[in-house]
């Protein structure tokens, strides 16, 4: 069922209510509002109101109010009163002003029902389906416009596609009335569909005819499409509520509009008492669930009191109770007493309704009288149809449906119908609450801040509502808070917290809330203390930049001088000491004005542990490689006073200096990292850490362990052949650390010891196709796997095999002679046997429409005929045949047909205009096979050429020829899947001419036009000939043109008294154009000169003195031109200031300026394209000229280098 309305918070403590009012008269609404003097704004079907003739709109505090002047039926709209994110929505209703001297509203109804022989003849109009809850609380009056029938459509102010809607109407019994909407298109994309229902589900484009009709129409320079509704000798039973809905791609507008239907002497509701919509019991039933709710006493059963009491009390009991709707209280009432009549298929009938939970399973069961009858069950008025969630069961008298995981979808009206009887009920689907299952947290921030409030539902997508001390939150114009849902979690953001933020949040979903407290709060943050050279600095952040503060040296202010600075820039509180001597070593303290809290720091003169990684860096991008078995030994210089204590660590272990293979030493500026015989398992991440009083260093060294790979697993040979075999493979487990380069690939007999490589460089695929092998013979193979750093161990040997093939397939399989009951098949021995030998032939067949070929005997036939028996008669089958040997069967030879086309027509067929076309073309195949003619892909028709088939032969017959008729036709011959195709090439030639139209002359003389002259001449000569003399016609071909030369033609009228005295010639020449061979010139493939880098000449290991320029050169070629990188120690060095790279007609040189020991290192260029790359390596040595100096000016001199 539909979840109940959620009680929310609003800014109104008093709201307006829906008021009726009657013509002429005057109507206030007043608002109340929590706050004084806040902003309230008055709308009119979502248009805002102001104050005018009409309307009034004042404000006094918190009272705020809205009168209406001389109300109208126009006025009768929905109004809404908005108030900051609050809006409160409420009707207007106008009633009619009675005549004089006339009350029908009080007068009791004295018409006694009326007996079943004088009930009024039924009429056809469209049946009114079940209205909808908000439909049942519309009141059935007939002077209340339509507009009050109907609560507000929230569809409509999503896009607004009407720009005119139908309207509510009233009309009396006998008369037309016709409903007009109109719809915009010039902003669609799609031409808008519109449908017309009546009640809550029946369209109305199915009763279209006698009593209703639909118009359509389009106005092209508006663009404005109008739709219209028409009803016909309108009945009682037409009125009621209908609606219409336009939609055009993902735009949708709807609107709802009522019909009232006057009868001249008996009272409305008595009517509908006695007639129906076309002989359907359900149509326009109502559902009163919702207004018996408003009873004063919910145990009495109304229903029992008004089907014991007499017609005459029906309205006075309906009004006791809380009944409006009294046409569908009788209706109600109506059907009641037709289901007390005794059911002649049913024993036991549904339940009026149902109620499931989401989610849940529900069983629906009727009883019937015929325990073989089938029964269908409509859900809506359609037929539904078992699936994985609709099981229908059939268990003696009972009949089940059951519908599992039930939606809000399955929420509708179901109908078990047996022949003409039925029994129906609704199933209503209640949705379950949603629960919090993560609570909001409270948060403290600071001003500016952005704040996020989290919590997570049970349901996902589930609608939930975010509050601030009681008051609903919203998107308001400034995005000051913003809603994010992703899945089961939803997040409230308030951008750049402020103190009005501060306070109590609470989230709401239908099955509980959750609270949570918004802080703000003034925090000091120290944030860092940088010593650069001789400079310090105090740097202090706060949380408002008003808050000013005191800076404090043990103590004592700090009072700015000379060398000391005091600034205050926003949030940011810097004290500055430049020129820092030994006597400003202190404790320094700021202490903000007006808040108890302080930050000190301690300023002393320690030198930081540093680590001085020239190939690694801090962030350790760059790998180590070391062979397998080879020492690895790094040399890590490190600075810091006092001296730092040094720590080695791989994952959680710490290596020590006792460590066996892997082991470290710490001497005076260097720590040393030795790894002895590196095997596999010394591969991974090294971290050093240093450590002093002043802080520590961390950098990481990131060692791969490189080896041969593993050897593959043994190898599996997947086919043989006559002299070959395919071989396939696993790659290793363990490629060594360096991707695989490819395989070696051997092979030896079984009783040899000798192994023969088959492939020299390394093969890159895992699949090999060994050849030259010798039939019969058994073999075995082995892989090897090879890598940069070198070959693996050869993998296991594979199981022996025997290079053999099958025969080729079976020939010239056909039919013999086919019974009701058998086939009689004959084919030729294979063209090629092979060394094994052949054991015999396997004969199957295939029934048409499935995959399975049935063996047609047990076993082999070493025969070429067999008759095939034991066949259903009328069954279609497709036979094969294969022949079998020690490799096993061959290519399968199946029926196939064959055109025998003869000599003459291999050729072109040349023939001249008007000439008769007879070809004929012989065929085989059994069954008779389907025969298609085509020219240039089409089929031909039987206009263009006939087509004679008979079971032996085809004849294609063209009774005069033309030059269209010139072309390649093709034949196919088919049999089942299996066809046939040969094509023959017909020319039609004939004499150039040309053809010429005129009109006649204005002009005819007075005397009847007795012909045309009509003459041409070459261009060449411009001398006249006659072509046609007395041609009656005002079209003509001329012929006998000569192909290459150019003419002129014109004509003459002829009459009694001769020749036109000026001819009609033709403003142009005409060319015959010459039949010629085109030259068409030879395409050459041009040829692809793109290449991979490589270095010609290579860098070379060079020893230089420091201080000096020094420069490394190589030359590399390559197309495209490669993309050239310099390194150092695998450090990218393009963008140091150091370094100089040049490139010069494929020649590179790096220059290093003045170059110190700490420059040298493995220097590498890289060059790369899009063909792939290549690399240069060599090493620097730098000789230092300063070697007689003392150990302390080689250590300044060092740092200065760095």
């Amino acid at each position: 069922m539909p979840e109940p309305a959620k009680k929310t918070v609003s800014a109104f403590v008093k709201k307006p209510k829906t008021q009726e009012a009657v013509e002429g008269s005057s109507v206030v609404f007043e608002a109340q509002t929590e706050k004084r003097d806040a902003k309230v704004k008055w709308q009119c079907n979502s248009k805002d109101i102001v104050s005018g003739d009409k309307y009034t709109i004042a404000a006094d505090g918190n009272q705020h109010s809205l009168t209406i002047k001389d109300v109208s039926k126009e006025d009768a709209n929905t109004y809404a009163v908005i108030a900051a994110s609050s809006k409160v929505k409420f009707e207007l209703k106008v009633e009619t002003k009675p005549a004089e001297g006339s009350d029908e509203s009080s007068v009791e109804p004295t018409v006694q029902p009326v007996t079943s022989s004088t009930e009024p003849e039924q009429a056809e109009a469209p049946p009114a389906a079940a209205p909808s809850q908000e439909e049942n609380s519309a009141t059935a009056q007939d002077t209340l416009p339509a507009d009050e029938a109907q609560p507000p459509d929230t569809r409509q102010d999503l896009t607004g596609l009407f720009t005119e809607k139908p309207q509510s109407g009233e009309v009396t019994v006998g008369e037309n009335i016709m409903f007009v909407a109109k719809v915009n298109a010039e902003s669609l994309l799609k031409k808008p569909t519109v449908k017309w229902f009546k009640g809550k589900w029946m369209d109305l484009a199915s009763k279209s005819g006698k009593h209703l009709q639909l118009k359509e129409t389009y106005d092209r320079s508006t663009k404005v499409y109008t739709f219209e509704m028409q009803i016909v000798d309108a009945k009682a039973n037409f009125a009621g509520a209908y609606r219409c809905e336009v939609a055009s791609r993902d735009k949708f507008d709807s609107c709802n509009f009522e019909l009232t239907v006057h009868e001249n002497q008996v009272l409305l509701f008595f009517y509908c008492f006695f007639s129906s919509s076309d002989g359907n019991e359900d149509s326009g039933e109502l559902d009163f669930s919702g207004l018996l709710k408003k009873s004063h006493d919910p145990d009495v059963d109304v229903w029992n009191i008004l089907s014991h009491a007499p017609a005459s009390e029906f309205e006075k009991i309906a009004f006791q109770h809380g009944i409006t709707d009294l046409r569908g209280m009788l209706k109600r009432l109506k059907k009641m007493k037709k289901e007390e009549k005794k059911s002649e298929a049913f024993l036991k009938k549904l339940d009026p309704a149902y109620q499931v939970s989401k989610g849940h399973k529900i069983k629906l069961a009727v009883e019937v009288a015929n325990a073989d009858v089938d029964v269908k069950w409509l859900k809506n008025g359609q037929e539904m149809h078992p699936t994985g969630r609709y099981i229908f069961e059939s268990v003696g008298n009972m009949r089940y449906l059951t519908i599992n995981n039930c939606s809000l979808a399955d929420d509708a009206a179901y109908c078990c119908l047996i022949g003409e009887e039925k029994c129906t009920t609704e199933l209503f689907v209640k949705e379950p609450p949603v629960n919090i299952l993560k609570s909001l947290e409270d948060q403290m921030v600071m001003k500016g801040d952005r704040v996020e409030f989290v919590c997570e539902v049970s349901e996902e997508g589930a609608n939930v509502k975010w509050e601030k001390d009681g008051v609903e939150l919203t998107r308001d114009e400034s995005f000051k808070y913003r809603f994010k849902k992703d899945g089961c979690k939803h997040v409230l953001i308030i951008n750049e917290a402020s103190k009005e933020d501060c306070g109590h949040y609470k989230v709401k979903t239908s099955g509980g809330d959750s609270m949570a407290e918004l802080m703000l709060a003034i925090a000091l943050d120290l944030g860092s203390i940088s010593l650069a050279l001789d400079q310090a600095v105090f740097k202090c952040e706060v949380s408002d930049e008003t808050v000013r503060g005191t800076w404090y040296k043990n103590g004592v202010e700090v009072q700015p001088d000379a060398r000391v600075n005091i600034s205050h820039i926003g949030r940011i509180h810097k004290l500055t000491i430049d020129d820092v001597k030994p006597e400003d070593e202190a404790d320094y303290t700021f202490v903000p004005d007006g808040h108890a809290f302080n930050l000190s720091a301690k300023l002393n003169f320690l030198d930081p542990p540093k680590i001085h990684l020239d190939c690694m860096g801090r962030t350790a991008d760059s790998t180590i490689v070391v062979v397998a078995g080879n020492k690895l030994r790094l040399d890590v210089p490190i600075t810091g006073d006092p001296a730092p204590t040094v720590v080695w660590i791989k994952g959680e272990k710490v290596i020590t200096e006792e460590n066996g293979r892997v082991h470290v030493e710490t001497t005076k500026g260097h720590c040393i990292f030795t790894i002895e015989g590196a095997e596999r398992q010394d591969e991974g991440v090294y971290s050093v850490i240093v450590r002093n009083p002043a802080g520590e260093d961390t950098a990481e060294i990131n060692v791969k362990v490189v080896d041969v790979p593993d050897p593959p697993l043994a190898p599996k040979i997947l086919s043989v052949g006559e002299d070959s075999c395919v071989v396939q493979w696993d790659p290793p487990q363990f490629d060594g650390g360096q991707p695989i380069i490819g395989y070696v690939v051997e092979r030896k007999k079984l009783k040899s010891y000798r192994w023969m490589r088959l492939n020299f460089d390394p093969y890159t695929d895992t699949t090999f196709e060994a050849k030259r092998m010798i039939e019969g013979v058994l073999y075995e193979m082995r892989v090897y796997a090879v890598n940069s750093i070198g070959m693996s161990r050869h993998s296991p040997a594979s199981q022996p095999f025997v290079p053999v093939a099958p025969t080729s397939e079976p020939l010239g399989l056909r039919v013999e002679d086919v019974s009701d009951t058998s086939i009689s098949l004959k084919w030729r021995r294979p063209e090629r046997i092979g060394s094994a030998e052949l054991e015999g032939y396997g004969v199957e067949y295939c029934k048409e429409g499935t995959d399975e070929w049935i063996p047609a005997i047990e076993g082999l036939t070493d025969r070429t005929a067999m008759i095939v028996k034991g066949l259903t008669t009328g069954d279609k089958l497709q036979f094969r045949v294969r022949a079998y040997n020690m490799a096993g069967p061959s290519a399968p030879a199946i029926l196939r047909p064959k055109i025998w086309l003869p000599r003459n027509l291999r050729q072109t067929l040349i023939k001249k205009v008007g000439d008769t076309v007879n070809v004929v073309i012989p065929f085989q195949g059994k069954p008779r096979p389907k025969v298609t003619w085509s020219k240039d892909g089409e089929v031909l028709s039987p206009q263009f050429a006939s087509t004679r088939n008979s079971e032996v032969d085809t004849i294609l017959f063209i009774r005069k020829t033309e030059r269209k008729h010139s072309g390649k036709y093709d034949l196919q011959v088919q049999i089942e899947n299996v066809e046939a195709m040969a094509a023959i090439t017909l020319q039609i030639v004939g004499k150039n001419q040309d053809a010429l139209e005129w009109k006649p002359p204005k002009d005819n003389g007075n005397c009847e036009i007795a012909g045309y002259n009509v003459q041409k001449a070459d261009k060449k000569t411009m001398e006249w000939f006659t072509v046609f003399d007395q041609y009656r016609r005002t079209h003509c071909v001329v012929s006998d043109l000569i192909m290459g030369n150019e003419y002129f033609f014109r004509v003459f009228a002829i009459n009694l008294v001769g020749f036109s005295p000026e001819p009609c010639c033709t403003k142009d020449s005409v060319f015959i154009p010459k039949t010629g061979i085109v030259y068409k010139p030879p395409s050459y493939k041009e040829h692809d000169f793109s290449t991979a880098p490589k270095f010609t000449h290579p860098l070379v290991n060079r020893s230089v003195i420091a201080g000096y320029n020094a420069t490394l050169s190589c030359s590399v070629r390559g197309i495209p031109k490669p993309k050239v990188t310099w390194y150092k120690n695998k450090m990218d060095i393009s963008q140091e200031a150091k370094y100089r790279m040049l490139s010069k007609q494929g020649v590179l040189t790096l220059e290093i300026r003045k170059p110190c020991p700490f420059d040298g290192g493995v220097y590498m260029c890289k060059a790369v394209n899009d063909f792939g790359e290549a690399i240069a390596e060599c090493k620097l040595e730098v000789r230092s000229l300063l070697i007689y100096l003392n150990n302390s000016f080689f250590s300044q001199h060092e740092r200065t280098s760095l």
